[in-house]
């Protein structure tokens, strides 16, 4: 998604983030399972459903396995349930 905490800072500072349909302008909000995150990044948008959480910051692999992509229905962890269009 993006490579740095700074970069995803400035994209949720400037409105480009989305948590469950709502405009997000601060750098730290909370996510719980479930939630999905949007993202309107330079050339697309990108769209992800919170499988997990983990307590203090991991590897970007680790992190790639807390949640799905929406759109391709792909990530790291398996999922019995279709994601539906929002």
């Amino acid at each position: 998604m993006v490579r740095t905490r700074s970069d995803a800072a400035a994209l949720a500072k400037a409105g480009h983030v989305r948590l469950n349909g709502r405009r997000v302008t601060a750098a730290s909000q909370k996510v719980a399972i479930g939630d999905v995150v949007t993202m309107a990044l330079d050339r697309s948008v990108k769209v992800v459903q919170v499988e997990g959480v983990c307590e203090k910051r991991g590897s970007a692999p680790a992190a790639r396995a807390l949640y799905r992509d929406v759109e391709t229905g792909s990530g790291t962890k398996a999922s019995g349930a279709k994601a539906s269009p929002a």
